[in-house]
C-alpha cells in the first residue's frame, strides 16, 4: 500500500507523490506534484515506469495527467494498493487492466476504452467518467460512490457488492450485469438502463431490494430502463 507522506509546503493537505532512484525503484518525495520543483519531470519519469512495469506496487501519482501519451498502454498491467487520486486519463485504451486496493478517488477519465478490466476493492469515490467503456469487466467490491457518469458503459460485467450511493448516472449502461448487493441508494439517473441485469438482487434504497422486501416496485427503479 502506498504511503500517506503528507506535502511539504506548509497550507497544503495534498500527499507527496513518489519518485524513483537511478534502479527506478519507487521512492518517496517531499512535495504533492503541484509544489514540487521537478514536477515535469517526476511526471515524464512516471510514465516510464508505469508504461516498461508489469507490476506496479505502492505508487503514488496523485496529480498526474496521463493524456494520449504515445505508446502508453495499461494492457495487463497490475496495480497493488496504488494512489491515483485527481489524477486524468484521457484517451487510453487498454484491455485486461488490473486493481486491487488501489484509490482512483476524484480522477477524471474521458474517452477511455478499460474493457476486461479486473478491480477489486478499488475506489472511484468522486470521479468523473466520460465515454468510457468498461464493458466484460469485474469491479467487484468497489466504491463508485458520488460518481460522476456520462454516457459510459458498464455492460457485461460483474459489479458484485459494490457501491453507487449518490451517483449521478447519466446515458449510462449497466446492462447485462450481475449487480448482487450492489447499492444504489440515492442516485440521480437519466436514460440509465439495466437491462438483463438482476435488479431484483441489488439495493436501491433503505428498504433494500425487491428480493428481500417482495415489494414489486423496487424491481424496476424510477426512471430507470429495464
Amino acid at each position: 500500500m502506498f504511503t500517506w507522506k503528507k506535502c511539504k509546503c506548509p497550507t497544503c493537505r495534498r500527499s507527496a507523490i513518489s519518485d524513483f532512484d537511478a534502479d527506478w525503484h519507487i521512492i518517496e518525495s517531499d512535495y504533492c506534484l503541484m509544489h514540487s520543483e521537478n514536477a515535469e519531470e517526476i511526471t515524464r519519469k512516471m510514465h516510464h515506469y508505469i508504461n516498461h512495469a508489469d507490476k506496479i506496487i505502492g505508487l503514488n501519482a496523485s496529480g498526474v495527467v496521463f493524456s494520449n501519451i504515445d505508446d502508453f498502454n495499461l494492457t495487463d498491467k497490475c496495480f497493488y494498493g496504488c494512489n491515483f487520486m485527481q489524477c486524468i486519463f484521457r484517451g487510453l485504451h487498454s484491455k485486461g487492466f488490473r486493481s486491487r486496493m488501489s484509490t482512483f478517488d476524484f480522477a477524471v477519465f474521458s474517452d477511455c476504452n478499460l474493457l476486461e478490466s479486473n478491480m477489486q476493492f478499488t475506489s472511484f469515490a468522486g470521479a468523473k467518467f466520460s465515454h468510457v467503456l468498461f464493458t466484460g469487466s469485474d469491479m467487484i467490491q468497489d466504491n463508485f460512490t458520488g460518481l460522476e457518469s456520462f454516457q459510459s458503459s458498464f455492460d457485461d460485467s460483474d459489479l458484485y457488492n459494490s457501491r453507487f450511493i449518490k451517483a449521478r448516472l447519466i446515458d449510462t449502461s449497466i446492462r447485462n450485469c450481475n449487480i448482487k448487493n450492489t447499492v444504489f441508494r440515492e442516485i440521480e439517473q437519466q436514460n440509465l438502463s439495466f437491462k438483463l441485469s438482476n435488479t431484483n438482487e441489488a439495493i436501491f434504497d433503505e428498504r433494500g431490494s425487491a428480493l428481500f422486501t417482495g415489494m414489486k416496485e423496487l424491481d424496476n427503479p424510477v426512471g430507470a430502463r429495464i
